[in-house]
């Protein structure tokens, strides 16, 4: 028994030379153990010893597993198809990817029981993988070529240990080992999570989507606003998965029944580290975690970028150079609110100016700003933040979002006592903004006096550059979308999407801002004062200029920005 034991203990390649008698148990062991203190493989192990060349190791592992041998020597490595190349992978694991045919992907390999490294390439490449045996020097040398090719790439970036893991002792239940180990310390699940996190950076993505099913388990992305499917992993890591997120965003991983936040971060090098914002949903099937990636080197915070038009530009920096008064900027979640907010702060963060920030929590960190995370667990909302900022003889204030009552009077009173009041609005409009504040219990006094300037914003998708085409619109759909009869005068040209290897054929790359800027003037604030309606405000912005924002929209489309499909999309009128 003890015999059979010893041998369970070895490798899969080692333990079939014990059994055919090409090695004895004690030799196998000791080529075992020298092979995991020299971090190689066993063959490379074997090979050094002498005892076999690689040929001979070749011809017995495909005999022993019934695994087709392949020599590489006639391969030519130009055929390769770099998408399913991990240059980490590839170097750690001694495997090579060589070729796809339909769902099924040729995997090299010298040891073809590595079921560890096969297991990661089907992970990485949602296939069904057929490993073919080949010699472990050629094997090397073809490895060594491949990463050449690929030059400087992801893997001088990151390191195992690049995921900080930090564990709260004191709020997080401790788990016993045996229920925490298997979901923790499962190598091939950390490092897939991250390759999905580094595939995402480099990608451009916004958010992160692990969902599972009942018969599946997907990834998404969320790339310029449209959510796309990139892997099927094995739906038995959902909960290794899961385990592994939470661990490291410091979330109970015991606690499976209500929703989580955390935050995480990956280190990318010295000066480089991205942050996570990271939300668990309990489901039917398990837990669905989101990852929303704040990356604040990859945010553009220059007025230029975002997207105004010059005249809304020039208002919204008139309202921002004012001494006190609240500025309101209102969308939906993911409509770059709070970019905007930054934007404005950039402009404003001089050293003779005091700021200080209230949100839930910061996205983008900014030298020379106090920002405060609100904690509701323990206190600290944005009302008693705000209340604490007004001790602290602040220029200008900005606040997360306005949710209640208590919010909105004190974020009203402090614009009315000398501050420059910044936040956000969950409403469609810029009248509609107006309506909800009054809607919230504040007198109609207070919004006049307050509010110097409202921005309602979307994010529409901006055409590839590459590959965007010339598109005839007959006159009637472009009236109907809203354009006037003078703007059918032929002096511009509509375009719209193809698709390209540049925009991964969706015909989109990035997105740029449409907004709707309304200052309150004098005659606005007597609407307001009178309690006028929605469709009062918006009258009177009408007649005092002001686009909404299908017309700001439509400009894009003549400035060949984006298509007359995807304005329609955005601002849904």
């Amino acid at each position: 028994m003890a015999t059979k034991a010893a041998t369970q203990n070895l490798s899969g390649l080692a333990r079939a030379m014990v059994q055919h008698g090409l090695l004895s148990e004690y030799d196998a062991e000791t080529l075992q153990g020298q092979a995991q203190t020299a971090n190689i493989g066993f063959v490379e192990q074997m090979l050094l010893s002498k005892r076999m060349n690689a040929a001979q190791v070749a011809v017995f592992a495909s005999r022993a597993f019934g695994t087709p041998l392949f020599d590489l020597t006639g391969f030519d490595l130009d055929q390769i198809n770099k998408e399913y190349i991990d240059t980490r992978m590839v170097a750690t694991r001694r495997i090579l990817p060589l070729h796809k045919r339909g769902n099924r992907l040729f995997v090299a390999v010298s040891d073809p029981a590595n079921m560890q490294a096969l297991d990661e390439v089907r992970f990485k490449t949602n296939l069904v993988i057929d490993p073919v045996v080949v010699e472990d020097d050629k094997l090397g040398n073809a490895i060594a070529k491949v990463i050449e090719g690929f030059g400087q790439s992801l893997k001088d970036l990151v390191s195992a240990d690049d995921l900080e893991v930090d564990l709260q002792e004191s709020n997080t239940p401790s788990q016993s080992d045996e229920d925490s180990n298997p979901d923790v310390d499962d190598a091939p699940v950390v490092r897939y999570i991250q390759k999905i996190l580094l595939d995402a950076i480099a990608t451009g993505v916004s958010d992160i989507h692990f969902e599972p099913y009942e018969k599946f388990y997907r990834i998404r992305y969320r790339l310029d606003g449209v959510l796309k499917e990139v892997a099927q992993p094995p739906l038995v890591i959902k909960d290794k998965m899961a385990s592994r997120i939470k661990v490291i965003s410091k979330l109970d991983i015991s606690e499976k029944r209500v929703p989580q936040d955390g935050r995480m971060k990956l280190v990318l090098n010295k000066t480089r580290s991205i942050d996570f914002r990271v939300s668990t949903l309990p489901t039917l099937y398990g837990e669905k975690i989101v990852l929303r990636i704040l990356d604040a080197a990859g945010v553009k915070l220059g007025i230029e970028a975002l997207g105004y038009e010059p005249d809304q530009q020039k208002m919204l920096v008139d309202a921002i150079g004012r001494p006190y008064g609240m500025i309101l900027v209102t969308g939906p979640t993911g409509s770059g609110k709070t970019v905007s907010l930054y934007t404005c702060l950039n402009i404003l963060n001089q050293p003779g100016i005091n700021i200080s920030t209230a949100e839930d929590p910061a996205e983008i960190q900014l030298p020379g700003v106090n920002q405060v995370n609100v904690n509701e667990k323990a206190g600290l909302n944005f009302a008693n933040a705000l209340r604490a900022f007004l001790r602290q003889d602040p220029d200008i204030i900005m606040v997360g979002e306005i949710r209640d009552l208590e919010t909105a009077d004190i974020s009203i009173k402090a614009a009315q006592t000398g501050h420059l009041v910044l936040s956000t609005l969950h409403t469609n409009d810029a009248a509609a903004t107006l309506m909800r504040l009054a809607n919230m219990g504040v007198p109609a006094f207070n919004i006049a006096s307050s509010v110097i300037l409202i921005t309602a914003q979307r994010l529409a998708r901006k055409l590839c550059t590459q590959c965007k085409r010339p598109e005839d619109i007959p006159p009637e759909a472009l009236l109907q979308a809203g354009f006037a009869e003078q703007d059918l005068d032929g002096s511009w040209q509509a375009y719209g999407p193809l698709g390209c290897d540049h925009c991964l054929g969706t015909g989109y790359k990035g997105r740029i801002g449409i907004y709707e800027v309304m200052p309150i003037t004098d005659e606005m604030r007597q609407v307001i004062m009178r309690n006028g309606t929605v469709l009062d405000i918006a009258e009177q912005g009408k007649k005092e200029g002001v686009r909404n924002l299908r017309q700001s929209g439509l400009l894009k489309v003549k400035q060949g920005l984006t298509s007359l499909e995807e304005i329609e999309a955005v601002t849904n009128e």
